[in-house]
This record gives structure tokens, C-alpha cells and sequence, in this order.
């Protein structure tokens, strides 16, 4: 008998489960995610579950995690400071792709250096302005990135200057030939970038996770759910966290498939920071050809065509105050409920809401709190932010108190982004609490802090709302609004009309059915697979919104850490073969190019080299019983009366279930 370990950290919860061959779940039970740390969540939750079997820890044969942290980094704009080095290319291209705007500030090095589309050397690398530029930055940076122009035909600079990064500095280098074959070098520079700024944050999960299990007794090897749905091993994903992003989102539509049998069905996954939208056809999950995308970033990372909203149980309530009703928006920035801070301080936050109440008039910042997040590097900050990192120091403070000048808001979002501090406010979680649907923490905190946001003033002048419920209740309707939307312009995406369809007065009119002169009927035409801890609480509503099957399966709340036990460990490699000439056929390799006299020889070359780093890579992984498939893209043209060779690109697939030690 095979028992597998499943674990998912979500944004609120960590989850687990225990699966008996794949076939039973035997288990399932939750902790509160412990953002300081994520590892003593981990940590909880399995002793939780395997208290809940009865099953001894030396007989788990696998374990499996899955993660929202490097989504939520990105989504939330975290992550560690860093430096790019990119090679060959101009000042201007750093606008390209929003590398600029992704950069936000962080140290750019532009060389010369680079190679043509040939994977020919278009100039020697700078070597000189490279080691002066380490030398600045090797103490205020976690890590470096670096992109050389057409390094996807000739890695040489790429990874001549990952040497230099290494032994100059220490830090660890991503290289963006190693994440991704594709052409295009901005691109693949967005996502170095963004693998260097999570690879300080995966590899301290990973670590503490691996040590958490090991002190339960766990001693079966961790995988890691990549963004595809397929499993890597720790240490792949330690390398690589990039290919983590939508992990968690890609978890559960492997997880939902495993408990719902559905063919075709849009699932929405709703966790604390998001919600995961994505399409189940012929029972397997939509890939999205153009590289994942979170947030404002498209990445070069092969993912699960996944939506992913700022939209989730503890998103950030905001003031409507234009027009003369008002009202709220949620997200997207995920905040601690104040139900939740009040439960783990309660001499702080309930007797600061209390003395908020009591005043006549109200502040800009009732109900909202901060507190540094212990552990997280703080190199790189601004007099400013310093200083009001340091005033915010160990302890839990109303923001009013802590916040001195309208600048200080600034220096605030900025610590915020770089995950040193956490805001709490008010969160649909929050009003869930209000409305008795929900009692996990501190009600009474919850409900002051409704009363507290419901005495802001409309555009006519009258009170947002006239009590806490009427003001949990919009809430909540808010939630279900936002959540509507985002379901539409997924399946508008799917039937390639324009998403922004979706907000349309005819669309929202459709909505209700709308009747006169005209008949309107707008919803979905394929059932929706709710998943998330509050789906039931909350998903109801959204299928009577839209018209459609709302299908909540039993274990919806722990779909994520199923998903994770079910997948299979996937490799995928691709090369390139190009014709710079006629007569000549250059293979690019990570060694550098290699030329041959004719096509055959050429593919055959690439195809071995491709198939022994995809199944060295699986059997890393932990793979067995690995299957191989390859597949060939060969680009021709007419030429003369005759074809002729362009381009080949060939992907070599090595896939097999990860072993597993039965007991």
C-alpha cells in the first residue's frame, strides 16, 4: 500500500492530505498559513492530518507540494532585490515587455557582448564594466539575472557572466537560456528576473519544509508542483522557482479532474490572495501558448492557461466614494483580516477598534493595522522607508499611529511590495464572520471593523452603511460580482471574443434576465467546478449569477494538496536547428553550435542530446517506468521550385509517475 503526502500553503490555510494508491483520500486537515514562515504551517498540517489517519509518518511513501508563494510574490509585486546584466542589447529594450516597470528601480547592468541569430559572436562580452558593476552591487542585491542577446542559439555569455556572478558575489544566477528555448530576449529577461527574485523565497520554503517533514519522521524524497500540473523535484524547483508560479492554480485543476470525473468545465479555485480561473477540456487542463501570465507579467514559463484575479477571501476592501450611493471594490492586494490579527493579538487590535468607535469623528485609517514581517532582507531601503520600518519595529500598531506624514503612505506601499511588512484591513473573510458564515477568530473585531468602514460618507452625504450587516452583506455581493466577472471574460477569452465584453451594460443586463422590448439572456454555457476553502460559502451565489451547474465536490477545500499527489513528473527539452547557409545545418546546443552538411544527421543530433536531458532530468525528479515522446516542428519554404529548409524545432517529452516507497 502506497501512502502519499499531499500539502498545499495557500495564502490563508496550508492544507493537507493523505492518499492511499492514489485512489482514497484517508485524510485531510488544515493549518493557518504562517507567512513568517511558511514551513510551521507545513508543519501543522501534517501532523494534523496523520493524527487524523492514524498513519505512521515512516510509512508516507511521497510527499508533494504545491505553493501559491511565488504567485502571490508576483501578483503582490514581492520578492528580493535584484540585478539584471543584459547582454547585447540597447538602454531603450529594457522598456520592452515592461522589463523597466518590472525592474521597479532594481540595479541594470547593459553590456556589449551578445551573438546573431547564427549563434555567431556579434561582440566580445565587457568583462571590465561587468566585475566593477558586481563589485557595487554584490552586498545590496539577493540575486542576479542575466539575458544575452540570442542566447538561445549561443549560451557563451550567458554563461560566462553566471561564472563571473558566482565567483565574485556568491549569489545565486539565473540565466535565461536555462528557463526558457524560445526566442525573444526581453521576455526571457522578465523572467530571469523574476526567477532570480523568487529563488530567496522557494529555496527558504523548500528547506524548512523538507526539515519540518524530516523532524515528523518523513523521510520520503519532497516533489514540487510545477505550473504545468507535472512534478519536479525539490531541488529542480529550488533552481528553478519560476516554474512554480501557478503551482498551487495548476494543482487544482489536476485535483479537481481527480475528484469530479469533469470533461469540460471552467474551474475557479478562490484561496486567501486569488482567484485561479482555468478550462478542463477532454478532461485535461488548457496550456497557454504564449507562457504563463500572473498579474502584469507574461512570462516564458509553460503553465496551465490560468486567469489569476487579485480576488480572494482576505482581499484588501476599498472605498467607492464616487456617485451617490458608494459602495466598495475589492483587491488586489491581499491584507491579514482584522478578525485574524485580533485573534493572535487580542490585547492590541480589539481595544484599538473599540477606541476608533468611540471617536466622533472618523479617522482615515480605522480598522487598519501594520507589522513587520520577521526574517526578510531589508538591503536596498531608502532613508525614509528605514526609518519607518524601524518605528514599526516588533510590535502590532493601528496605522494611524505609526504613520506621521501622507509621504510616509508612499515609503509604506514600498515596504509592503517588498514583503518587510503586512497591512491588515477589512476582508470579505471578515464579513463572513459577521454574517455568522464563518467563525474562525474574532467576530467581535470583525464587526467593529464593518461598523467602522460602514460610517464613511456617500457622494449624497449618507452613511455607506446603516450596520455592520447591511455592510457584510455589500461585501460579500461585491465578492460574488467580481467573482461573476472574472468566470465571463474567461469563457469569452475561450470563444476568442473580447474579455472586455463582460463588464458591457448589455452583458450585466443579460445577467438578470432582462425583459421589455428587448430579451436579453447572458451566462455560462459549460458548469463551473468551485473550489477554496470558502467556495461553498461563497460560489452558490455566483452560479445563480451566471445561470450555470455550480458543481462543489466534498474535498474542494483540499483540492490543491490532492492535486499535488496526482500528478506525473514531465521533462520537457526543446533545441533548434537552423540553416545559415545553404548547404549548412547548425545544431544550437548548450555547448555551443554545431554544424553539419545535411538536415538528417543535423535533427538526429539534437533529438539524443534533447532525449538525455529530459530523461536525466526525470529521473532527478524521481521518475520511473519514463516515457518518451518527441515531437518536430520543421518550417520550410518554396524556394525555386523547390523546398528548403528554415527552421526545426524539436521538444523531447520524458514522463513517468515519481516513485514511491511502499510500506
Amino acid at each position: 500500500m502506497a501512502i502519499l503526502l499531499g500539502v498545499d500553503t495557500g495564502g490563508t490555510y496550508t492544507d493537507a492530505v493523505l492518499l492511499r494508491d492514489e485512489e482514497v483520500v484517508l485524510a485531510r486537515a488544515k493549518a493557518l498559513t504562517t507567512r513568517h514562515d511558511l514551513a510551521v504551517g507545513v508543519g501543522e498540517a501534517v501532523r494534523a492530518v496523520l493524527a487524523a489517519s492514524g498513519i505512521d509518518a515512516r510509512d508516507v511513501g511521497m510527499a508533494s507540494l504545491s505553493t501559491t508563494l511565488a504567485t502571490n510574490a508576483l501578483v503582490e509585486g514581492h520578492g528580493g532585490r535584484v540585478a539584471l546584466i543584459y547582454v547585447g542589447f540597447r538602454e531603450k529594450d529594457l522598456e520592452t515587455q515592461g522589463l523597466a516597470e518590472t525592474l521597479a528601480g532594481d540595479p541594470v547592468c547593459v553590456l556589449t557582448g551578445g551573438h546573431h541569430h547564427d549563434g555567431s559572436e556579434a561582440a566580445a562580452l565587457d568583462e571590465p564594466t561587468l566585475l566593477a558593476f558586481l563589485e557595487t552591487h554584490k552586498a545590496d542585491v539577493s540575486g542576479f539575472a542575466v539575458a544575452a542577446q540570442f542566447a538561445t542559439r549561443n549560451p557563451a555569455h550567458e554563461l560566462r557572466v553566471a561564472t563571473l556572478v558566482r565567483e565574485v558575489t556568491g549569489a545565486p544566477v539565473s540565466a535565461s537560456h536555462q528557463l526558457s528555448a524560445k526566442l525573444g530576449g526581453p521576455k526571457r529577461a522578465l523572467t530571469a528576473v523574476l526567477n532570480a527574485r523568487l529563488i530567496g523565497m522557494i529555496d527558504a520554503l523548500i528547506g524548512r519544509a523538507e526539515d519540518e517533514l524530516r523532524a515528523i519522521g518523513i523521510d520520503a524524497p519532497m516533489m514540487v508542483v510545477r505550473g504545468d500540473g507535472a512534478l519536479m523535484s525539490a531541488v529542480q524547483a529550488r533552481q528553478r522557482p519560476i516554474e512554480t508560479i501557478l503551482s498551487g492554480p495548476a494543482a487544482s485543476i489536476v485535483g479537481a479532474r481527480w475528484l469530479t470525473g469533469a470533461d469540460t468545465a471552467l474551474v475557479s479555485d478562490i484561496g486567501g490572495t486569488t482567484t485561479d480561473v482555468a478550462m478542463l477540456t477532454d478532461g485535461r487542463p488548457v496550456i497557454d501558448p504564449n507562457g504563463a501570465r500572473v498579474g502584469p507579467h507574461r512570462t516564458m514559463v509553460e503553465a496551465v492557461a490560468m486567469r489569476t484575479t487579485g480576488l480572494g477571501g482576505d482581499s484588501e476592501v476599498h472605498f467607492v466614494g464616487s456617485g451617490l450611493r458608494g459602495g466598495v471594490t475589492l483587491g488586489p492586494r491581499r491584507v491579514v483580516p482584522v478578525s485574524l490579527l485580533a485573534a493572535e493579538f487580542p490585547g492590541v487590535v480589539l481595544p484599538a477598534l473599540e477606541a476608533q468607535l468611540r471617536a466622533t469623528a472618523p479617522g482615515d485609517h480605522d480598522g487598519r493595522f501594520v507589522r513587520a514581517v520577521q526574517g526578510v532582507h531589508a538591503g536596498g531601503l531608502g532613508a525614509r522607508e528605514g526609518d519607518l520600518l524601524a518605528r514599526i519595529g516588533d510590535g502590532v500598531h493601528p496605522l494611524g499611529a505609526v504613520l506621521r506624514t501622507r509621504m510616509e503612505q508612499g515609503a509604506l506601499k514600498r515596504l509592503v511590495a517588498r514583503g518587510l511588512v503586512q497591512v491588515s484591513a477589512l476582508t470579505p473573510s471578515d464579513a463572513c464572520h459577521v454574517l455568522g458564515r464563518l467563525d474562525a477568530w474574532d467576530a467581535n473585531a470583525a464587526r467593529i471593523a464593518c461598523e467602522l468602514f460602514g460610517r464613511r460618507r456617500t457622494g449624497a452625504g449618507d452613511q455607506l452603511a446603516a450596520d455592520p450587516s447591511d455592510m457584510a452583506q455589500m461585501i460579500v455581493d461585491q465578492l460574488t460580482h467580481q467573482t461573476g466577472l472574472a468566470l465571463l471574460q474567461a469563457a469569452l477569452a475561450e470563444d476568442g471574443l473580447d474579455e472586455g465584453l463582460a463588464t458591457h451594460v448589455l452583458v450585466q443586463k443579460g445577467l438578470g434576465g432582462h425583459t421589455g422590448a428587448l430579451r436579453l439572456d447572458t451566462g455560462l454555457a459549460v458548469p463551473v467546478v468551485g473550489l477554496g476553502a470558502s467556495a461553498a460559502t461563497y460560489y452558490p451565489a455566483v452560479g445563480t449569477l451566471l445561470g450555470t451547474e455550480m458543481i462543489l465536490p466534498e474535498d474542494a477545500s483540499v483540492a490543491n494538496a490532492i492535486g499535488a499527489v496526482v500528478g506525473r513528473v514531465t521533462m520537457r527539452h526543446s533545441g533548434t536547428v537552423t540553416s545559415p547557409s545553404e548547404g549548412r545545418f547548425r545544431v544550437h546546443l548548450d555547448s555551443g553550435p554545431e554544424d553539419f552538411a545535411s538536415a538528417d544527421p543535423a535533427l538526429a543530433r539534437l533529438e539524443a542530446v534533447l532525449r538525455d536531458q529530459a530523461m536525466a532530468a526525470a529521473v532527478a525528479a524521481g521518475a520511473e517506468e519514463i516515457d518518451v515522446r518527441i515531437s518536430r516542428d520543421i518550417r520550410t519554404a518554396q524556394a525555386e521550385a523547390r523546398e528548403v529548409f528554415v527552421e526545426a524545432t524539436l521538444t523531447v517529452e520524458a514522463a513517468g509517475r515519481p516513485r514511491v516507497a511502499v510500506g
